[in-house]
């Protein structure tokens, strides 16, 4: 399920993310002094997206765990789209927005990627809106500012960092969507990614008897134990998402060290 952020009446939604005065207030129509405010009634969406996904997640039910009716929201939150951008920027607030630099830029990346692989398994809802078109909101802004403070003691070029920022924020969401949906899996399925595994690999021996000749390279890795992967906390993919994401980045961030070497003194 991809949710499009940003699909609300635009001067509306923005007045909304940034909390401004004027067209699109945070009151739409007269009445006496409100008992409900925005960020209860987002902080009650998040809470149902972080229980039951977001496919459970509707004004109605917002409503009802507020004790109201939906539309005793719509005063303060037009519609659902407006809801889920309030929502998404709304959790960033967990994320760090300062990180120490006096041990380098390397090792205050580290800690932000694990920060946010940490974010994104807690609310997974979040993997779900696209970055295709983001919601622009004050907290979205901070955590491309805090990327791009810590990026900027590399020293590389304003276009280098605009793309290494893009890069770095998908790597980590990428990674974390894979850990966060084999949890999901577990909860739908009630069958472990092991029990998963192990059923479908006796199984390809069967129906792909000349597996191994057809794919000698993958077959290779199995045999060198390159599919293992350490014991630990969560399911084989999220430990497997784990191992993937600490190598990963590490390589990222060689690559980052081998552009700052290669670029012309500045």
């Amino acid at each position: 399920m991809v949710v499009f952020a940003a699909q609300g009446d635009a001067r509306r939604s923005m007045a909304l993310l940034w909390r401004a005065a004027g067209p699109g207030s945070v009151r739409t129509g007269p009445g006496p002094k409100p008992a409900l405010s925005i960020d209860m009634i987002v902080d009650a969406g998040i809470a149902i997206a972080d229980a039951e996904g977001m496919a459970a997640l509707s004004m109605r039910a917002v409503g009802e765990r507020l004790g109201r009716t939906a539309m005793a929201l719509y005063t303060y939150v037009p519609s659902k789209s407006e809801l889920v951008d309030l929502m998404y920027d709304q959790v960033l607030i967990e994320l760090p927005t300062g990180y120490d630099l006096s041990g380098g830029w390397r090792a205050a990346i580290t800690s932000w990627a694990q920060d946010h692989w940490e974010f994104y398994v807690r609310h997974p809802w979040v993997l779900q809106v696209s970055q295709a078109r983001p919601v622009l909101g004050p907290n979205d802004y901070a955590v491309v500012e805090t990327l791009l403070r810590i990026l900027r003691e590399t020293g590389l070029a304003p276009g280098a960092l605009r793309r290494l920022t893009g890069a770095l924020i998908q790597f980590v969401r990428g990674l974390a969507q894979t850990a966060a949906e084999s949890r999901q899996a577990l909860i739908e399925t009630g069958r472990s990614d092991e029990e998963w595994w192990e059923e479908r690999a006796t199984l390809l021996t069967e129906v792909a008897p000349d597996f191994r000749e057809r794919f000698p390279l993958v077959n290779w890795l199995a045999k060198e134990g390159a599919f293992t992967v350490e014991d630990g906390d969560g399911s084989y993919m999220e430990r497997e998402g784990r191992e993937t994401f600490r190598a990963g980045l590490a390589v990222l961030l060689d690559g980052v060290e081998a552009a700052m070497a290669s670029q012309p003194a500045r």
